[in-house]
């Protein structure tokens, strides 16, 4: 019997995980990686430490399963998206650390880009925004301000890459540097439309071409791993970003379906097929995935605060002890008693993109308790949530059958319950969890014949838990409006 290896390089952890033929895990591994903070507002990770948890966390897994390298008919690979490495190309040594999709060090860059008019034909172009977290601005600057790295690059010396390339690399022992198009998507530097790197955008942001990984298919056999890396040679066939690849693990094929993770933030992605969407809702447009030599889209939306906010329950104001609590306090209450907490943070994600909202909590009244806060906290993730569906919905004209979710706050049911009854649609939890993992897995298999089509592989999908509406739809508008005006008042705060 053959099984198929996913990697999953996140942001705080590298995890491996063994998948058989019915998509059942049958092992896994996970190491935490370390962040570096070197200035405020700069975060960072060593890319060796990325390869030698990754390579750590394969080999531990395989053990598990007690199986051996000959066993694995494919690997897939899944990445935080937009994080940047450049390395040396004759040593494979790193040139700096990695700089991870987090840092904002580039703003003004972006800000200056913005000024000489770009934002529109970038925009166009990517159906991304000029902004710190995309990849090429990083490039730009490690380009700049690392020693001699500009002569290098204009030397072909060098290479960069998302952490896919990145470990490509390293598993077939320098022989190949390419990405998929899911990850090319991220950087600010590919052309959505023609699915190529584009010579204009590398001219805005002055990167050499001869830095750039080849794009190929996410679902390919397109390299194989060094036989003495894991034992043998097995063949890389699936790329993909970690939204994109939850996406795919959801099984949303058809155009409409949508995903949302739930973490300490919110990521939604709607797979809107062959048909490029071009948001006017302040939504990001994205390729899904290649298979073939054809790519399909996506609309993306992010909430910055999510899961985050019942950490601030727990750590700021101290009413919880635990994450897990939250339920239970919330439970104690049959309502919100009218309050309403916009958990700006950090300033609103998509679809209002807003760096000066702050956080606030509205219609406090003497009767308001820690329950009706603890309410209002969990309900602000459905509603920041609802904001995004709403804006996907209207970009691509199509209605909702339900929306399939993922993630740790997924956990919570009154969460769930709410945010079916605020979309009116049934909020579908599936039975493997590991979403990501799974997807980049499927987009693997599929390659090498494993499995032998998508419907093959959305019969596996199974649904652990739905939540059907219960709430009136006139009841859901008139909590809808009265959040849209609590977020009006966070709006614009901390501008001056």
């Amino acid at each position: 019997m053959s099984f198929i290896l996913a990697l999953d390089q996140g942001t705080t952890s590298s995890r491996a995980i063994v998948f058989d033929h019915a998509g059942t895990i049958r092992a896994q591994a996970q190491q935490e990686i370390t962040q570096h903070y070197p200035q405020p507002g700069w975060v960072e990770q060593n890319p060796n430490e990325i390869w030698s948890t990754q390579l750590n966390v394969a080999r531990l897994a395989l053990q598990r399963a007690g199986v051996t390298a000959t066993g694995i008919a494919a690997i897939g690979i899944t990445n935080q998206r937009e994080t940047t490495v450049v390395w040396h190309r004759k040593t494979g040594e790193p040139l700096c650390n990695a700089i991870v999709w987090q840092d904002r060090r580039t703003a003004k860059f972006c800000d200056q880009l913005k000024k000489k008019g770009f934002n529109s034909s970038v925009s166009v172009k990517t159906g991304l925004l000029l902004d710190p977290y995309f990849s090429g601005t990083k490039l730009r600057w490690i380009l700049d301000h690392v020693g001699g790295a500009r002569k290098e690059a204009e030397s072909g010396n060098l290479a960069f890459g998302t952490v896919d390339s990145w470990l490509i690399w390293k598993l077939s022992g320098g022989a190949v540097h390419i990405t998929d198009a899911s990850n090319a998507s991220r950087t600010l530097l590919y052309n959505i439309r023609t699915g190529k790197w584009d010579d204009k955008l590398l001219a805005i942001f002055d990167v050499p071409h001869s830095l750039l990984p080849a794009v190929c298919p996410s679902s390919g056999a397109v390299a194989e791993t060094r036989a003495d890396i894991l034992g043998a040679r097995i063949p890389i066939a699936g790329i993909a970003g970690d939204q994109q690849a939850a996406l795919f693990g959801q099984c949303c094929f058809r155009p409409g379906m949508v995903k949302n993770t739930y973490g300490t933030g919110c990521v939604m992605l709607m797979h809107t097929g062959h048909k490029l969407v071009h948001s006017r809702n302040k939504l990001l447009t994205t390729v899904a995935w290649g298979i073939g030599n054809r790519l399909e889209y996506a609309l993306e939306g992010s909430v910055f605060i999510a899961g985050a906010v019942v950490q601030w329950l727990r750590d700021g104001l101290g009413i919880i002890r635990s994450s897990d609590e939250v339920e239970r306090l919330a439970a104690t209450v049959p309502n919100n008693g009218g309050v309403y907490l916009v958990p700006a943070f950090a300033g609103l994600g998509s679809p209002h993109w807003d760096a000066y909202a702050r956080g606030t909590i509205m219609g406090l009244t003497r009767g308001s308790t820690a329950a009706h806060i603890a309410r209002a906290a969990l309900e602000s993730i459905a509603y920041q949530s609802a904001d995004l569906l709403n804006a996907m919905r209207a970009d691509a004209k199509t209605q909702l059958s339900e929306l399939r979710v993922d993630g740790g706050a997924t956990k919570n049911e009154l969460l769930m319950q709410f945010q079916a009854d605020l979309l009116g649609v049934p909020v579908v939890h599936p039975r493997v969890i590991e979403t990501t993992a799974l997807g980049a897995a499927y987009l693997a298999g599929l390659a090498v014949g494993y499995w032998k089509n998508r419907k093959d592989i959305a019969a596996q999908w199974r649904a652990d838990r739905m939540y059907e509406p219960k709430m009136s739809r006139d009841e859901a508008q008139l909590l809808q409006a009265r959040w849209q005006k609590a977020l009006g008042r966070a709006k614009g705060w901390a501008r001056s």
